[in-house]
């Protein structure tokens, strides 16, 4: 039985969701501008790092009025950097949620604290001054460890039980969305169930931020002994100080009034500390002291062990073949992975449809699809040998028996379907003669398509097949 939508079932079933989605956004839009923010915030964190999540779109409050978004911030300069990291995502966002019409305003609003002292619903008051916006989501239990990751794992492990015994300052480098922040979270969790441990928590754009607003009111010292008067320094993205000068100086002197106290720190980078051209050498030096670990992207069955943690936590179960084909497809990060179930939950809760493999296919087509697969006619030779189970050497045969030729025209047809290559050029690849024998292929396979719905599935089925690889 074929279970396969029609392309006319498919096409009726995406124009309606799309229809049902666009009028319940719409509504929503009216009635819950909150709502649309936090969708908004929901696919802008897929796309940006957690420092920049936290730099420019956590501080956001929002108003609707009369079709018009406005982003509520705190000052020019914080206009000026939501608008470079987030305000062409935010219109892609919208496109792609059907409210195009919307109009996004942005207004300052000075009564928004811009450096909150703490994150109520994270920090945790009563076993530890917590400075900083700490995600209690993130801890050591829910870490899936695999090869790439498991020398970053154990070394901040032993920080957290241990601060200042072995690694200070502790450097953990490595590519966008691998799970360095998960563990500097992890740690600054683990710590702050201890007694009488102040920790500061930044990014490195936010400790930027705060001393170029210490300067312009005058509070520089107040700057220096919050930072200098901590148990636990903790900066993610330290890169951001690359060429910055005054920051740099800064930051030198706080580390090393740190370092001296026995207090720990705790950096992350996208680069090792060779690596940042534009630093100051002995920051560099510094950086050095310590342990320098590096942190690389999951291997298959890791990225398979993430994707059913992460379902499990949110309370959704995937059919395995979709969980394959998530982990097969996206490996360059985790935060992919993160990105790509949140798209698909999204969905499926606004939709109101289930989780299915031609849903994923669907509505994770671009990021399945990061590294276009360049098809060959040997591809697609030994892929349609095999799916009807003939020799490969019968697509170059002369053998005129059905249950070899018929499959030999349907390899000529997605040949031309699915290569750049020209008739003769294929023809050449079947030793045909010419390239009338390709021609008349093409002509009768198309023909059958548009004759029978289960054909056509099964040559969209094979073309499927090939452009996964």
């Amino acid at each position: 039985m074929n279970n396969k939508l029609s392309i006319r079932q498919q096409v009726f079933l995406k124009t309606n969701i799309s229809n049902e989605l666009s009028l319940n956004i719409s509504y929503a839009c009216a009635m819950e501008h909150q709502k649309i923010w936090d969708l908004i915030k929901l696919q802008l964190s897929t796309q940006l790092s957690p420092s920049k999540m936290g730099a420019w779109v956590e501080p956001v409050t929002t108003s609707y009025h009369e079709n018009i978004l406005t982003l509520k911030v705190p000052s020019q300069f914080f206009i000026d950097g939501l608008k470079a990291d987030c305000e062409e995502k935010i219109m892609v966002i919208l496109q792609s949620l059907g409210l195009h019409k919307l109009l996004v305003n942005y207004e300052i609003d000075s009564s928004i604290e811009l450096f909150p002292a703490a994150n109520a619903k994270t920090a945790k008051p009563t076993k530890a001054n917590i400075d900083g916006f700490i995600d209690e989501r993130f801890t050591f239990e829910n870490f899936v460890v695999g090869p790439s990751n498991e020398f970053c794992h154990a070394a901040s492990l032993a920080v957290s039980e241990q601060p200042d015994a072995q690694y200070n300052p502790l450097y953990i480098h490595g590519g966008v969305g691998l799970g360095k922040t998960h563990l500097i979270n992890a740690i600054a969790n683990q710590l702050a169930e201890k007694e009488n441990i102040k920790i500061a928590y930044r990014t490195g754009e936010h400790f930027t931020n705060e001393l170029i607003d210490s300067i312009r009111t005058q509070q520089t010292a107040k700057f220096r002994n919050k930072y200098r008067e901590v148990d636990v320094l903790i900066i993610d993205d330290i890169q951001f100080i690359e060429g910055k000068q005054s920051t740099q100086e800064e930051f030198f002197h706080t580390f090393d009034a740190l370092h001296k106290a026995k207090k720990q720190i705790i950096l992350t980078s996208d680069r090792d500390p060779s690596s940042i051209k534009h630093l100051a050498e002995r920051l560099r030096s510094r950086f050095n002291w310590g342990l320098v670990a590096d942190i690389q992207p999951p291997n298959f069955e890791t990225r398979m062990a993430i994707l059913k943690s992460k379902t499990t936590l949110a309370g959704i179960t995937l059919d395995d073949d979709i969980y394959f084909l998530l982990a097969s497809k996206i490996t360059s990060n985790v935060r992919e992975l993160e990105g790509a179930l949140t798209r698909l939950t999204a969905y499926s809760k606004l939709s109101k449809q289930p989780i299915t493999m031609a849903l994923a296919q669907d509505k994770l087509r671009d990021q399945l699809q990061l590294k276009t697969k360049v098809i060959n006619i040997e591809d697609i030779q030994k892929q349609v040998a095999h799916y009807y189970n003939i020799r490969l050497q019968d697509m170059k045969s002369k053998v005129r028996k059905r249950n070899i030729a018929y499959p030999r025209q349907i390899a000529m047809y997605i040949s031309k379907e699915l290569t750049k290559m020209s008739m003769p050029e294929i023809a050449d690849r079947f030793d045909k003669k010419d390239h009338t024998t390709i021609l008349y292929a093409h002509r009768k396979i198309k023909a059958e398509r548009e004759e029978s719905e289960d054909f056509n599935d099964e040559i969209n089925r094979l073309m499927q097949l090939l452009k996964q690889g």
